[in-house]
């Protein structure tokens, strides 16, 4: 006769309820556990993946920031230059620089044609510094020295011509 299979006996006989034995279905779980071994080493593999295109993502990110602040800067700091460069002494003593002298009192023409005003060149004093004379730069002498145009108001106004329309 075959021996008598040993049984056990309290924790032993527990804990032998809860290990199955070697048979069929071991078998049976091998491709399970295959399946979420895979499962799980796929999963930590695209974590890993995921993980690193957003590192990459926010260095590019942090590099953005860093032109954006660079280009603000530079933005800003030309603005500032406009600004100076656009000041009203700024553009007079540019002006001065360039040969340019103030217009003076400005001078306005009537729908009439009378003239409203002293005509001068730009340059020349108003009337009230007449009194005192002010040296001539060079460019101004020259100009000075070319004969003066008429204004519109010295010229005598014609009346305009009608012709009569025919058949009234």
């Amino acid at each position: 006769m075959s021996k008598p299979a040993r049984q056990l006996r309290g924790t032993a006989a527990r804990l032998g309820r809860l290990m199955p034995s070697q048979g069929p279905n071991s078998a049976a779980r091998t491709p399970f556990v295959l399946l979420v071994v895979t499962l799980l080493g796929g999963g930590l593999i695209a974590l890993l993946v995921l993980n690193s295109a957003l590192n990459a993502g926010s260095f590019k990110l942090s590099e953005y920031r860093k032109q954006t602040t660079e280009r603000t800067d530079e933005q800003q700091a030309l603005q500032r230059d406009v600004d100076d460069l656009s000041a009203p002494d700024a553009l007079s003593r540019r002006a001065g620089d360039l040969g340019m002298v103030p217009g003076g009192n400005p001078v306005f023409l009537n729908p009439d044609g009378t003239v409203k005003g002293v005509p001068a060149t730009a340059g020349d004093p108003s009337p009230a510094e007449a009194a005192e004379p002010a040296p001539l730069p060079a460019a101004q002498g020259q100009a000075a020295q070319r004969p003066k145009h008429h204004t519109p108001a010295a010229r005598p106004r014609q009346p305009a011509k009608t012709s009569p329309t025919p058949g009234r």
